[in-house]
């Protein structure tokens, strides 16, 4: 009988010129295809890669090779194919010698007409990170010195790769795992295909719209109207087998009888009817698609299978799709002006990207933006977000020269480990604002641990969303306030706020909301003083124009504030207009610092002046804007952290005590085993003793020197000293019988484990943990800790990776950080040690995701260093999670 095998996973990557390849394992099945590949290549190419050109019996032997089955147990080759459609366009291996060493020799061969779209590359980062994973730590291979396209390929993954060249001969060597530099490459390749992936989409010369009807009312006809009224600059069609021409739009009966390829096909059709469009789409050579139609992954189970399909037809012919059930696209640029949605309303061209899963929520955004007199550069309304992702606009829109800011309505994340990474990148160089909705329903995580009861979905959202630098809002409002600030004034270079205007109350108002949002509202110089000006400044209700400009004029020009806000109370006895008229001149002569208006009592402009500074009206809406802005350019302006350099760690002995505590079952460990996998990076941990009678106690005792503690020694206990599982100094052997009996009686056992140590004194008590989330991967936690952990809930968390600069960041953001620096002339704690153990359970988290939770608690922290005194750990397998580093696209579900 024969048994079938499980077909491969597909991995559909993007190309450097924006096309979809997949990749997958290799099969005996592809010989033929194996064969195709090198009969399709001439001698030079062959020359390349055997440094001679093989005969058939040559090219057979290296075929078997290939697709013969990998080792049992530890694979002792890999192989992977790139395939365009169902032809096999790249390979690449590795072999081990000997098979069960770290190193392995490497392998590629490229079709040499896909030669210069990244084929090569893409191979080799999906065979290096198999090849990690397998415990290969280095890929070796020969390359002709001529041979310049694949050395080319070996730099740019790896700037530290090591090449040696001998007689015409290049020795290379490969690390499988990157480092920051490789990372950034990565980065950066991925941008570019992104990019390249999504120009048809957002800046397409061919637009189709299939099912536009001919009378007005429908969808595909909005879109239609839409695209022509908005000024399209390409040119556009629409699909309609009962028509020749509609809104004087030429009409064909399908995208394959356009007379000319297509780039972009609007879907606006039943469900039912989107599978054959998108095949037509894919005969016509379609390169993007915005699905508009409803019925899918949001309808039920069927329509999630047909969504799924859809991706895989897409993907299979080079199709990137948005939606299906979205709203459609938007880009302003005068040299594209494509208006592919069926929005009521459009705005201006501006600076602003939108990106929303939600189509009423592009909606309100687009009307609330233009009535403000914000401009967009696009809008892309995800909907199902079946391909196009948040992650995708972002690398798009990280060379745009139309988008200085933008903006994201997120549901839910594909890859929130990837998102991270993308928005980082963005943010350093353009302000991210994210409203990120189901917040309120994310429940607290179910754990036995304190770190996991904390880390609940909400908090790993918000500890994103602070590492990367992007600014979270809570509701629309503050999303477009926030926009309107960074979109087009310069960031604040501090936080010290200026206010006048001319309503003293309002002006206090102001400056208790700055002072609430830290900011700072500080005292004007003497220089200032003496020209009349301070902070706030109230010009009184009679202000006139040029005592409104002329004040602004000196606080602007005195270089002692970072923002100006400005209010403006209308009264029967002014004109608004005319003090705006006088204020705008005075603001364009300041480009560089940061101002907004406050207009009470009357309707004014959305924005004033060349620079367009905004007009709000509220003083505390424009407060909180500022806020953010100044939030936002202090992280900007904060160093980069980098990885950070730890001496006795030694990972491969920390997997093998996971690996084997998972081989018993994993679970909560014995506090033995979590002080030896402590240990393995450098955690210190107080001398501890197991005892599992009373003799035994009194014995331990006496080994690890009076006074000492007893506690139980059960790792699922959370609250030992809420159960009686805790007694302290004890100073002698019969307080030692005694505790342990009654330690007995509490947890009702009669000779109960209980774990032995000295008693250890530390200034301060602090807690620290992981819980790891299989979405967002590891969160390290760190608090005020012992009997205060939970009563004031004071804790600041990082996601893994950590950085040199996380550590110092977690416990200075803690409510208790003066206890650690010397609160009301206690002396100071050495932090240095806190950050360097925070540092360390940062490694440990990145390195072993099995660690499901992991409680530090108490940490006991003293002048002269930090030591754990007691934990627990949780191990769990891990199943597939989502890869921060390795290009891929998102599977679909």
């Amino acid at each position: 009988m024969t048994i079938s095998q499980p077909a491969p996973i597909l991995i559909d990557a993007l190309t450097a010129d924006g096309g979809i390849i997949q990749i997958r394992s290799v099969i005996p099945g592809d010989e033929a295809e194996l064969r195709a590949l090198f009969g399709r290549a001439s001698a030079d190419a062959l020359r390349r890669r055997f440094f001679g050109v093989p005969g058939p019996a040559a090219l057979d032997q290296e075929i078997a090779r290939l697709v013969r089955p990998a080792g049992a147990g530890v694979p002792d080759h890999d192989v992977i194919v790139a395939l365009a459609g169902d032809t096999v366009i790249g390979v690449a291996s590795y072999e081990r010698r000997p098979p069960d060493s770290g190193s392995a020799e490497f392998a590629v061969y490229v079709d040499e007409a896909h030669h210069n779209r990244g084929v090569g590359t893409l191979l080799l980062e999906h065979l290096a990170a198999r090849a990690r994973r397998a415990g290969v730590s280095e890929l070796v291979g020969e390359v002709l010195s001529s041979n310049g396209d694949m050395l080319r390929v070996v730099r740019d993954l790896d700037r530290r790769s090591s090449l040696h060249s001998d007689a015409g001969v290049v020795d290379v060597r490969l690390r499988t795992e990157p480092d920051e530099s490789a990372l950034a490459l990565a980065d950066a390749r991925d941008r570019c295909a992104a990019s390249a992936s999504l120009r048809p989409l957002l800046a397409p010369r061919v637009v189709a719209v299939v099912g536009a009807s001919r009378r007005p009312g429908g969808v595909g006809h909005a879109t239609l109207r839409s695209l022509v009224e908005y000024g399209f600059t390409g040119r556009v069609y629409a699909v309609n087998p009962q028509a020749t021409q509609i809104a004087g739009v030429p009409a064909f009966p399908t995208i394959s009888a356009i007379p000319e390829r297509v780039d972009l096909v609007v879907v606006a059709v039943p469900a039912p009817s989107v599978p054959n469009v998108m095949a037509d789409a894919a005969a016509a050579g379609v390169r993007a698609a915005v699905i508009l139609s409803a019925g899918f992954r949001e309808a039920d189970e069927r329509g999630a299978a047909s969504q799924a399909e859809l991706v895989r037809l897409a993907r299979r012919h080079g199709i990137r799709i948005v939606g299906p059930n979205c709203l459609g696209v938007l880009n302003t640029d005068p040299e594209v002006r494509l208006a592919a949605l069926f929005a009521p309303a459009l705005p201006p061209a501006g600076g602003l990207a939108l990106a929303t899963q939600s189509g009423a929520i592009g909606i309100a955004v687009l009307d609330h933006v233009a009535r403000a007199g914000l401009g967009i550069s696009a809008c892309v309304s995800l909907g199902n977000k079946a391909d196009v992702s948040g992650n995708d606009l972002l690398s798009y829109w990280y060379d745009d020269p139309a988008t200085t800011a933008v903006a994201l309505y997120l549901e839910s994340f594909g890859n929130p480990r990837r998102f991270a990474r993308i928005a980082r990148s963005l943010t350093r160089r353009k302000p991210i604002i994210a409203v990120v909705s189901g917040r309120s329903s994310a429940g607290q995580r179910a754990g036995a641990s304190h770190t996991a009861a904390a880390a609940s979905p909400a908090v790993a959202v918000d500890t994103l969303c602070a590492q990367a630098g992007i600014i979270r809002v809570d509701h629309l409002g503050e999303l477009i306030d926030t926009a309107r600030l960074v979109t087009d004034q310069p960031l604040p270079r501090g936080h010290r706020l200026a206010i006048l205007g001319n309503a003293g109350g309002v002006n206090v108002l102001a400056a208790d909301a700055a002072e609430a949002s830290d900011l700072t509202v500080p005292a004007a110089s003497e220089d200032l003083s003496r020209l009349g000006v301070s902070n706030p400044l109230d010009l009184g209700a009679g202000a006139t124009p040029d005592a409104f400009a002329a004040s602004l004029d000196r606080i602007a020009a005195s270089g002692e504030f970072d923002a100006v806000l400005t209010v403006v109370a209308a009264t029967r006895t002014n004109n608004v207009a005319s003090i705006l008229d006088a204020l705008t001149p005075v603001a364009d002569r300041y480009p560089d610092l940061p101002m907004a208006l406050v207009v009470l009592g009357a309707t004014t402009a959305g924005a004033v002046g060349a620079r367009r500074v905004p007009v709000f009206d509220l003083p505390e809406r424009a407060v909180a804007a500022v806020a953010k802005a100044a939030r936002y350019a202090a992280w900007r302006r904060a160093p980069i952290g980098h990885d950070p350099l730890l001496s006795d760690v030694d990972t491969s002995a920390a997997r093998a005590i996971v690996h084997r505590a998972l081989a018993e079952g994993g679970g909560w460990q014995p506090h033995a085993r979590i002080a030896d996998l402590l240990s393995r990076y450098g955690i210190p941990v107080v001398r501890t003793v197991t005892a599992t009678d009373r003799d035994a106690a009194v014995a331990a005792a006496e080994q690890v020197g009076f006074p000492v503690v007893l506690k139980a020694a059960d790792p699922a206990l959370v609250h030992k000293s809420d159960v009686g599982g805790v007694r302290l100094n004890l100073a002698d052997p019969d307080e030692v019988r005694a505790a342990y009996a009654a330690i007995g009686a509490a947890l009702g056992v009669a000779e109960p484990a209980v774990l032995v140590q000295p008693m250890a004194r530390g200034s301060v008590e602090l807690v620290a943990g992981i819980a790891h989330d299989p979405l967002f991967g590891s969160l390290v936690m760190t608090g005020l800790g012992g009997v205060h952990t939970e009563l004031l809930a004071d804790r600041a968390f990082t996601l893994v990776p950590m950085t040199d600069r996380d550590a110092a960041r977690m416990w200075r953001s803690l409510r208790a950080a003066p206890l650690l620096t010397g609160y009301r002339g206690s002396p100071p704690v050495a932090v240095d040690a806190v950050e360097d153990l925070l540092l360390r359970l940062g490694r440990l988290a990145e390195d072993l995701p099995e660690v499901a939770e992991l409680d530090l608690n108490p940490i006991l922290v003293s002048a002269s260093g930090a030591v754990v005194v007691d934990a627990k750990l949780r191990l769990s397998e891990v199943g597939p999670e989502p890869d921060a580093t390795l290009r891929q696209l998102r599977r679909p579900a």
